[in-house]
């Protein structure tokens, strides 16, 4: 009996998660109330109470269900053997319009700046964020291992660059301040293409 009340436990916060996923989606976080979720989830609102504690509780184990799934998807790619590096640099870039659309990025982006004054919201979405920042790392060291030093970065430092362009370029797309004075988008895609351009004369393509 206990197994299946443990079960049963998981189950409900899989269903709240989900419910909070398809009002994030639908309405916006703006809009992302435990009185929605409760009515998307089919239950009542103690219910939100009883397994995430607050809305907090309930946003920030929503984020870390959603970086689990989107770092899963992009560790996939990152670790195909079929793709090159600039290859996965174009597919991380089409992620990019994947998780806006989601409301990943602006979930990520508001506890960014929560997380100035919440110890806890901070440490929360830094974890989060060392997941993707580990995943770019590697893509750094597979790239220098195939193409040469990016003397006088290391990988990590390069990594550290990219994160931060990707978390700027975020921002700015949810602000609405991308223009042809600054494409923000084509920039990140013109990574690739010159990424694509040294694979090409290192291979003798």
């Amino acid at each position: 009996m206990a197994r299946v009340s443990a079960e049963r436990v998981q189950q409900t916060k899989r269903d709240l998660l989900a419910a909070a996923r398809l009002v994030l989606t639908r309405d916006g976080l703006a809009n992302l109330s435990t009185r929605a979720v409760a009515k998307a989830a089919d239950t009542q609102m103690s219910q939100i109470q009883y397994h995430f504690g607050s809305k907090e509780g309930l946003l920030l184990a929503l984020f870390e269900d959603m970086n689990l799934r989107l770092v899963l998807r992009q560790r996939e790619t990152f670790e195909n053997p079929e793709l090159t590096v600039s290859q996965k640099w174009f597919l991380a870039c089409d992620y990019l319009e994947e998780d806006l659309a989601s409301g990943y990025v602006q979930v990520l982006q508001e506890l960014i700046a929560a997380g100035w004054s919440n110890a806890r919201i901070a440490d929360v979405t830094r974890a989060g964020l060392s997941h993707w920042h580990d995943l770019i790392t590697g893509l750094a060291e597979e790239f220098e291992d195939k193409h040469g030093s990016f003397s006088p970065f290391s990988p990590k430092e390069i990594a550290s660059l990219v994160s931060s362009a990707f978390i700027g370029a975020e921002a700015l797309i949810l602000l609405g301040y991308e223009n042809t004075d600054h494409p923000v988008r084509t920039a990140l895609r013109r990574v690739g293409e010159v990424m694509a351009e040294i694979e090409e004369s290192s291979t003798g393509g």
